[in-house]
């Protein structure tokens, strides 16, 4: 079967491998329908993912259809249409003792860690696999998973409805974290240095947009929140400066939320912690979040249809990342199909 192999930073091939059998843990075979290129997959082509290793099968954004299931599966039958937990813990470290698989000190992370989704079939435990509603094709529901990574950014923030948000980037990543937002509160505002993602994001929700590249960021934001500052911020741009700009942005009291990879340095003002006693929180993956994605989609809270710009098959991989390496304006999600 193909399968696209990153072998080292800047050199993706597209192989063949054998196809997975299934054994008494991983009981369900999948056959892949879809996969989505997360900023995450193009950082470990590019060799800037801090966590990723080489050589490995990536894709993390894991839709398909069961093709066949072990004697002790019981919830899932051949032909179901599913999608795939990328976060894999073990269950007795003492993150998992609370709760926070999603930071196992033994994590796995498919497409990062170990081979992930960028292949025809996989084979994962029916544990990890979510039926998907019938409401959303197999393409969309691949923006399930980075739904449930906004899920856990608001989460992490604690964010209530009287909060006064911010969201600095309008990106893929921005854009699923103001769906979630805006079932939660009412008041946010959305920064970016895109006139058009920022167009986009008041249509979805933001009360309130800055361009960041043409605007006084800091003054804006004072004049959006009356003088304070926000009281929740969450960094979906993740740039050498963003974190410092969120935290000079955030009132006393408010919650910072950092979502970056990068290794680089960046500037972190103590003071500026300390004297407004901020809470500065990662927010990594997610911790079995998908249920309540779906419950959302399912309940009508939550719509993720034509959610997506463009679609390759796998076996043209290269093409599609030299595409988002392109920066083409056009491009909101690409998703691989398995069709070829």
């Amino acid at each position: 079967m193909k399968a696209v192999q990153i072998v080292k930073p800047n050199q993706l091939e597209v192989i063949d491998v054998e196809k997975p059998v299934i054994d008494p843990k991983n009981n369900v075979l999948v056959k892949m329908t879809a996969a989505g290129i997360c900023g995450s997959d193009v950082g470990i082509y590019h060799g800037t993912n801090a966590a990723a290793t080489y050589p490995r099968i990536i894709g993390h954004e894991m839709v398909g259809v069961v093709a066949e299931v072990g004697d002790n599966v019981s919830s899932l039958k051949i032909g179901d249409r599913i999608i795939i937990n990328q976060v894999t813990s073990c269950g007795h470290c003492y993150p998992c003792s609370k709760n926070r698989g999603n930071v196992c000190d033994n994590l796995k992370v498919r497409g990062v860690h170990i081979d992930g989704g960028y292949r025809e079939y996989i084979a994962v435990p029916e544990s990890d696999c979510y039926l998907l509603p019938d409401s959303l094709s197999d393409q969309d529901a691949v923006m399930i998973e980075p739904t449930t990574i906004a899920i856990q950014s608001c989460t992490r923030a604690e964010l209530e409805k009287d909060d006064m948000l911010l969201i600095y980037g309008a990106g893929a990543l921005g854009s699923s974290i103001l769906k979630i937002a805006h079932t939660i509160c009412d008041h946010i505002i959305v920064a970016d240095i895109m006139d058009d993602k920022l167009s986009e994001a008041r249509e979805h929700g933001a009360q309130f947009t800055i361009n960041a590249a043409t605007e006084d960021f800091q003054a804006k934001v004072l004049e959006y929140t009356h003088g304070r500052g926000a009281t929740v911020s969450i960094d979906a741009a993740c740039v050498k400066n963003s974190l410092l700009l969120l935290l000079q942005a955030t009132g006393n009291a408010g919650r910072v939320i950092t979502m970056g990879f990068s290794t680089a340095p960046t500037e972190v003002n103590q003071f500026l912690i300390t004297s407004k006693e901020l809470d500065v929180r990662g927010s990594r993956l997610q911790n079995k979040m998908f249920g309540k994605a779906i419950d959302m989609i399912k309940e009508g809270t939550l719509d993720l249809n034509n959610s997506i710009s463009h679609t390759f098959p796998l076996t043209k991989a290269q093409e599609a990342f030299d595409f988002v390496d392109s920066r083409d304006p056009s491009i909101r999600k690409i998703v691989f199909t398995f069709d070829f």
